[in-house]
């Protein structure tokens, strides 16, 4: 669940500073993006360095570098934009406090400001401290504000005192922290039936009509519907991507008939079908049983309609599921894409036009437009495909699930 999820981690200034190392070092481990942000004080437990090497980002603590008279700046308001997460680990007293309080004076304060993430707080002091009244209304506080409470564990403190005050082990961290958004997830427990890749129309044993996709977007859609806790079944034709994720069930395709076999089998219990596979149109009427020597004459192939899958689950999309196509245009795209949209109804169009380098088949990024039953268009500006796929999965979440 953690690949491709952005956390920025606030490290504060305690000794339990130290942890972070390794917190670090499972979260990159997992598959997430790591910035790291230091309050002023944390630098005398752990160094920058340490963390910017594990991380792979530079690690920041100020707003700008004083000897550095550019002009440029740390800007606390993109940091938290940034951000898919917060964990604030350790989290100190004197931090909790300001957290509470509003108090902004440093960049880790001005991060968590200005943040609209999920944040998670992970407290470290020790026992008297961590008991004392203050420090249990401010931890009540910052949960009425909706943040996450990751409880301090129990055993020997830096003072040498025994009890409850230490920060929760990095493994608990990251435990506590899946848990948590499993199961606050809109996908939790949802079936999703996602098509992806090419399709290969066999001429003969050797040759085929095919396309250029990749299938990547479809592998990131499916790979990021997995993390946030749906039950993916990815019908994956032979393109190059495949998913990482071990517990996405592949169901591997050649042509658009077998494509076709597999969604319809599949889709009657699913609760959304995100269909972006790049289907052949048409395929040979007549597959040659052997090789088609060269003879010196054209050669002519009579092309068929192959089977239109998403108008297929359309008409037998049922109340309460969710259909997503995908349309490939390169003109009059918008009006084309709407007409798709309703002819085969669909809740939902991903509109690719593919003019700007960078989108399209084959690379790693991708730019579309999002419209709805209500033709309103959402363009996704060009960012990573795993990206675009979070945002379209987002869409679907606050717009079309009830």
């Amino acid at each position: 669940m953690w690949r491709g999820k952005k956390v920025l981690l606030g490290v504060t200034g305690s000794i339990a500073a130290y942890k972070t190392t390794f917190l670090t070092r499972l979260l990159i481990k997992a598959g997430a993006e790591v910035k790291v942000v230091l309050s002023p004080a944390a630098r005398d437990f752990v160094t920058p360095l340490t963390l910017a090497t594990l991380s792979k980002n530079p690690v920041l603590w100020e707003y700008f570098d004083s000897e550095d008279d550019s002009g440029t700046w740390n800007n606390h308001v993109e940091l938290a934009l940034w951000a898919d997460l917060i964990i604030i680990a350790p989290a100190t007293s004197n931090t909790l406090g300001k957290m509470v309080s509003g108090t902004c004076d440093n960049l880790l304060l001005g991060v968590y400001m200005s943040a609209k993430c999920p944040i998670y707080f992970a407290p470290a002091m020790d026992l008297d401290m961590y008991r004392h009244p203050a420090t249990r209304e401010n931890i009540q506080k910052l949960q009425s504000f909706g943040h996450h409470f990751i409880p301090a564990g129990k055993g020997e403190l830096a003072s040498g005192l025994e009890g409850e005050g230490r920060m929760a082990e990095p493994e608990e961290i990251i435990a506590f922290v899946e848990e948590d958004m499993n199961i606050r997830s809109p996908l939790k427990g949802k079936k999703i039936l996602i098509n992806a890749g090419p399709t290969h129309e066999a001429i003969d044993p050797v040759r085929f009509i095919g396309n250029h996709s990749s299938g990547k977007m479809g592998v990131a859609l499916a790979e990021q519907a997995s993390a946030l806790g749906a039950q993916v079944f990815l019908v994956l034709g032979p393109g190059s991507a495949r998913p990482g994720d071990s517990t996405i069930e592949v169901h591997d395709v050649v042509s658009a008939d077998e494509m076709n076999e597999a969604c319809q089998e599949i889709f009657t219990n699913m609760d959304i079908a995100i269909l972006s596979a790049a289907v052949a149109d048409y395929k040979p009427a007549k597959k040659a049983d052997q090789k088609i020597k060269k003879s010196g004459d054209n050669l002519e192939i009579l092309l068929v309609e192959n089977p239109d899958i998403l108008r297929g689950l359309g008409e037998r999309k049922s109340d309460g599921q969710v259909l997503v196509g995908f349309a490939l245009e390169t003109q009059n795209a918008v009006p084309n894409a709407i007409q798709k949209l309703h002819k085969k109804n669909c809740d939902l169009i991903v509109l690719n036009t593919p003019s700007e380098k960078g989108s399209g088949f084959g690379y790693d990024t991708n730019e579309v437009i999002l419209i709805g039953r209500d033709e309103k268009t959402h363009t996704l500006e060009l960012k990573s495909k795993s990206e675009i796929a979070k945002e379209i999965l987002d869409h679907i979440c606050n717009h079309l699930l009830a």
